[in-house]
């Protein structure tokens, strides 16, 4: 430590020509370092930039992959837990004499707290870095299933299963930080592609675990099975997933500094931010809003995404109908054909190096026009969503119009696997542009994408059976795809007319 000090000045901190900034990407707005004045000397940075021992970038290749692969277990399982309940409808009904549409009210209330779960997490690991929210959050996560499991009458349930998406999607607000904290810019796009997809997988898988164990033993050991489970990755956050938020990070170094030095002038960026929690959090409630109202491209990508979210979980209801009553399936059985959803999607990770292929591609064209190296446009993000918006209807309309008795059940498997193969190519297209498009609020874009999907979700199984049994299984799943259809343009439309759009707007790049 002696070393580092001279004349009461540290080397190698606070040279911002040299030492990159760390990437802070829940907070929509970096930290901002005070003016400079005499003490600027004693602000703490990175020594050597990334190369700093203590910074998570750093970190071996082992190391950081055994955190991504944590967080996406634990998006997994917790995203696996508002499907897993469908299979416990028919026990449960049973037992305590509720009616489906109140089941149904259970997989809604989970993820209407999944909704509104980041707006409020999200913003507190700004203050306290991310591991207290993990630790905390999936601590409280994990108790949350207890009442459930023992519960003696549905409304016990109910309530507690949107604290338990409320706490559970602490995951989904903050591993994208995590992520960002762990990887430079030139090496995210495999853990973003590989993170981004658990959150969708684990729908998928849900039904099929919960189908297994409703089919031979009592509706509550799909509870149990989530405590063990859900305890199992409590342990690996404990001991597997350190603090990786630089600003706190270089936090705890000031604090050190000042105490083996006696000199409290060292500082971290952090504490001369002057924000506060309250602040912080009424800017998450705020700001997605604005977006969604100011925002034409960033409201109609959303409701795409919506839309398909809420397709999704309306095949929680479909599903059940379509292979219960034409083919006589099961309850493990039906769990079985939510794979394909989850397979095609699967498959979608896999054309990653394509999509990456065709957006340097974009890149050097754009060189070649501009003379700016590494000119790269948000809209280069949307080819993948292009693709996916015509597959997607496919998908739709080949499910739909095979939902006939006569018709083998492999076909409205295949459809559904069509659109979760689109629909996945959608969502990390989407996902992609908006942080692209919106840098500086890129996480107020993401929660209002991740607001109105869930709010989606939440609807759709309310109406999906009466519209099902309604208009019959064809027209049902016909008209949710001429509502893809309509869709269809607006990945077009934005990257042919994004850059011109963003010139005009108040907050994305332009």
């Amino acid at each position: 430590m002696n070393e580092q000090i001279k004349d009461g000045k540290m080397q190698s901190v606070n040279e911002n020509s040299k030492t990159p900034s760390p990437v802070l990407a829940p907070a929509d707005q970096n930290l901002q370092s005070p003016p400079s004045t005499e003490k600027d000397s004693y602000e703490v940075g990175w020594e050597g930039g990334d190369a700093d021992p203590l910074c998570p970038r750093s970190y071996s290749t082992l190391k950081k992959w055994r955190i991504v692969l944590v967080i996406c277990f634990v998006s997994l399982c917790m995203t696996c837990a508002s499907s897993i309940y469908i299979a416990t409808y028919q026990q449960m009904e049973s037992e305590f004499g509720n009616s489906r549409m109140v089941s149904i009210l259970g997989l809604s209330l989970f993820v209407l707290g999944i909704a509104f779960g980041p707006m409020a997490l999200g913003p507190l690991s700004e203050f306290y870095g991310r591991r207290p929210i993990y630790v905390i959050s999936w601590t409280v996560y994990v108790i949350f299933i207890i009442p459930q499991a023992v519960a003696k009458n549905i409304g016990v349930i109910l309530v507690f299963r949107f604290f338990d998406g409320f706490a559970g999607s602490a995951f989904l607000a903050v591993a994208g930080g995590t992520i960002h904290d762990l990887f430079d810019k030139a090496q995210l796009q495999h853990p973003i592609s590989i993170f981004s997809v658990s959150p969708f997988i684990g729908p998928s898988l849900g039904p099929l675990i919960g189908g297994l164990i409703c089919s031979y033993l009592d509706w509550r050991w799909t509870y149990y099975a989530l405590i063990i489970w859900s305890f199992v990755l409590w342990l690996a956050i404990i001991f597997l997933v350190p603090e990786t938020f630089h600003p706190v990070l270089l936090r705890n170094k000031a604090r050190k500094l000042r105490k083996e030095t006696n000199n409290a002038d060292w500082f971290a960026p952090i504490e001369r931010a002057h924000r506060s929690v309250a602040h912080a959090i009424g800017n998450s409630l705020t700001r997605p809003f604005q977006l969604l109202i100011l925002e034409p491209m960033c409201l109609c990508l959303c409701i795409f995404a919506a839309l398909l979210h809420g397709i999704l979980y309306l095949f929680f209801d479909a599903f059940p109908l379509v292979f219960v009553n034409n083919h006589g399936f099961n309850l493990w059985q039906v769990g079985l054909s939510f794979l394909g959803v989850g397979l095609g999607m699967i498959g979608a990770i896999f054309m990653n190096p394509l999509w990456n292929k065709t957006r340097n591609r974009l890149i050097h064209n754009n060189e070649q026009e501009t003379g700016i190296a590494g000119a790269s446009e948000p809209e280069f993000r949307l080819p993948a969503s292009m693709l996916g918006s015509l597959i997607v209807p496919v998908g739709m309309f080949l499910f739909g119009w095979t939902t006939f008795p006569w018709v083998h059940w492999i076909f409205p498997i295949i459809g559904s696997a069509i659109f979760g193969f689109g629909a996945l190519l959608l969502f990390t297209s989407i996902f992609g542009f908006l942080v692209d498009a919106y840098p500086t609020y890129a996480a107020s874009a993401m929660a209002a994408n991740g607001f109105i999907r869930c709010i989606f979700a939440a609807v759709f199984p309310l109406f999906g059976e009466h519209m099902y049994e309604g208009l019959g299984y064809q027209w049902a799943s016909s008209l949710l795809a001429f509502l893809t259809v309509a869709m269809i343009p607006f990945p077009f439309l934005f990257f042919r007319y994004g850059k011109l759009i963003r010139g005009k707007s108040r907050f994305a790049r332009n």
